[in-house]
């Protein structure tokens, strides 16, 4: 359907939530993966276990996202084993569950450093390679507290994917100039590891606030990014992609 067989894709997080179904979804288009991960080794191998049941070749690095030295290491070996890269995922982040009051800087630092520096780098350095290629597509993940404030989330958390946003629209504008497509996914309230560690009374009032009237699925947001990592969005540029069951309509 979206014709990416052959294509080489790096996947940040790709062990779990979201980008564990990225990682699938890709492999199951004839993808070829690269999938990252920070300290669950036993996650990422069964996902590119089950990735490569597809026919696919799929390796697994780990690397701290947060560290740009780690980044490199990490670009370094998508292109040494497959020689380019078609397609970049950034889906590593964290979330915090905390009162303004009692953020501390530690906890400022860490989810900005993750979640839009990580980002930020990860992309620096793999338009660099797309460049050489005239081409590619890149879709960072972002979220629907980045849009309108978290309620439940921390400020920082909110703030860090406010920044994402702004990123991809100030990177997309350099990047289509050599024919790299850099766009957005703002998932709501998903069904993920993330979630599940929410009190469950919290997840079912925040559920009721969403007019579909669920939470998505990991699944449901990998298809969004299917989409815009194939060339059926080459006319799309530096565009955040609403997933979120109604919950913020723009």
């Amino acid at each position: 359907m979206y014709n990416l067989k052959g294509k080489i894709a790096l996947i940040t997080g790709g062990s779990r939530g979201i980008g564990k179904a990225c990682a699938l979804k890709l492999a199951q288009e004839g993808c070829n993966l690269v999938i990252n991960y920070k300290s669950d080794s036993q996650s990422a191998e069964a996902t590119a276990t089950e990735a490569a049941k597809h026919g696919i070749k799929a390796l697994t690095f780990k690397a701290n996202v947060a560290k740009v030295d780690e980044i490199n290491n990490l670009v370094d070996f998508a292109v040494k084993q497959f020689g380019r890269i078609d397609i970049l995922i950034n889906s590593a982040g964290i979330s915090q569950i905390i009162d303004y009051s009692k953020i501390t800087e530690n906890d400022w630092d860490e989810m900005l450093e993750l979640n839009t520096k990580g980002a930020f780098f990860t992309c620096q350095r793999v338009i660099e390679v797309m460049k050489g290629q005239k081409g590619g597509k890149i879709v960072n993940l972002a979220s629907t507290a980045g849009q309108m404030g978290g309620f439940i989330v921390g400020v920082n958390y909110s703030v860090s994917k406010a920044g994402v946003i702004c990123m991809t629209k100030s990177l997309s504008k350099v990047a289509i100039k050599h024919g790299i497509n850099v766009n957005c996914v703002a998932p709501g309230l998903i069904d993920t590891d993330m979630t599940t560690a929410y009190p469950a009374e919290m997840v079912e009032s925040m559920k009721n606030g969403i007019p579909i009237g669920r939470l998505g699925s990991a699944e449901e947001v990998a298809d969004g990014i299917l989409f815009l990592a194939s060339e059926k969005a080459n006319y799309i540029v530096g565009t955040t992609l609403y997933i979120n069951g109604g919950t913020y309509l723009g």
